[in-house]
């Protein structure tokens, strides 16, 4: 399907003129069709467009697409396609090959990553053809919906959140009341049995009872998760909280020869926050960065950046362990998922979960080798 356009064969004469239309004409009419899309869509708030003629060779591109690719228009427009999309994979180039070969497409999904950042598009492509029948080019049109795709995952996130919390509200306190009784008699079972020397079943009891601490621990975090508490949103400046859980994050790390660095801004910078969730979500962040590096001391990197222009500040927390393989990234916040023998897969839904109640987010990226962490959050007020 062609795109349609205000110029139609029948103001150029009968089939008969289509049939047997001088170069000249054709190219005349190529020129007009071109210049009708571009002078009708090119300004299109908010659309990237790329219109090619039939060799390839760029004839306009859109604000939207110039700045995506990095592009300066006087520089790409007049040049063949390969030449002004050098810096983009081969493989996603053959795509302009195959829309001037008859490829067409219709609200198309499509994923590009340029800078390391990737894009979600939503993609229209087609063939343009002179008022002669002719094709003398082809146009794409997308669409930037990676922002529309990332508050989709995180509505889907939030749903299953919800799920589970609904789930641990209505069967946390069961669990407890049977566990409690459960932990009670294998105390007075674990007495008997040390009463009587026997050192094989005292060791059994210790074991149950290990177990029945860790049910307990995991049913608190479902508490933690569906009702996260009273929460007292204030000013909060970010540099005063690491002072305060340094010492702490500090002789953790000690214990496993870990060198913890800090680089802070000096600009004091205040966030709405709930001081001790907050906290908490450093603490247990800097804790996954310490045990990813209990095997190989590393370092602990604790970074604050302020950016005036997004209103925001992050807080980095960098370990040097193991990292996080590329298809594992984006799991992590699932409930329940978790890489850790003894872990239980809800500290970072958690940590998520507290910082999105603040109006932040949490992000990690991993190459292979260390984890980066960032925690942004809303500036609230700057000194």
């Amino acid at each position: 399907m062609s795109l349609p356009l205000p110029i139609q064969p029948s103001i150029f004469g009968e089939s008969a003129h289509l049939e047997h239309s001088s170069p000249m004409e054709d190219e005349r009419s190529a020129r007009t069709v071109l210049g009708t899309f571009a002078s009708t869509f090119m300004n299109e708030v908010g659309i990237g467009i790329i219109l090619l003629n039939k060799h390839g060779v760029l004839v306009q591109i859109s604000i939207l697409a110039l700045e995506m690719f990095g592009l300066q228009r006087d520089t790409a427009v007049g040049r063949h396609f390969n030449a002004v999309f050098a810096e983009v994979p081969t493989e996603r180039r053959k795509f302009f090959d195959e829309v001037l070969q008859g490829k067409e497409l219709k609200n198309q999904m499509h994923s590009l990553t340029l800078d390391s950042r990737r894009y979600d598009l939503l993609v229209d492509a087609g063939q343009l053809y002179s008022s002669f029948g002719t094709m003398v080019g082809a146009y794409v049109v997308f669409k930037d919906i990676t922002l529309l795709r990332s508050l989709e995952d995180q509505v889907r996130h939030n749903d299953r959140l919800k799920m589970i919390g609904q789930i641990a509200a209505g069967a946390a306190h069961e669990i407890r009341n049977p566990l409690t009784s459960i932990k009670g008699f294998l105390q007075l079972l674990k007495q008997s049995c040390q009463t009587k020397k026997m050192d094989k079943e005292s060791q059994y009891t210790e074991v149950m009872l290990d177990e029945i601490e860790r049910i307990n621990r995991l049913v608190g975090e479902f508490l933690m998760l569906s009702k996260p508490g009273d929460r007292v949103h204030e000013h909060v400046r970010c540099s005063s909280v690491l002072r305060e859980i340094k010492p702490i994050i500090e002789s953790e790390a000690h214990l496993h020869d870990i060198i913890v660095n800090y680089h802070l801004e000096g600009n004091e910078v205040e966030v709405l926050a709930d001081r001790e969730q907050l906290k908490q979500v450093i603490l247990n962040l800097c804790k996954n960065g310490i045990e990813s590096m209990v095997d190989r001391a590393g370092h602990l990197t604790i970074r604050e950046r302020i950016n005036y222009h997004e209103h925001n500040v992050a807080l980095e927390i960098h370990d040097q362990g193991c990292g996080i393989p590329p298809f594992m990234v984006d799991k992590v916040f699932d409930p329940f998922f978790t890489t850790k023998e003894s872990g239980t897969g809800l500290g970072l839904p958690i940590c998520k979960r507290i910082i999105n109640d603040m109006g932040g987010n949490i992000r990690i990226s991993s190459r292979g080798f260390g984890t980066t962490v960032t925690v942004i959050l809303p500036l609230h007020k700057t000194n």
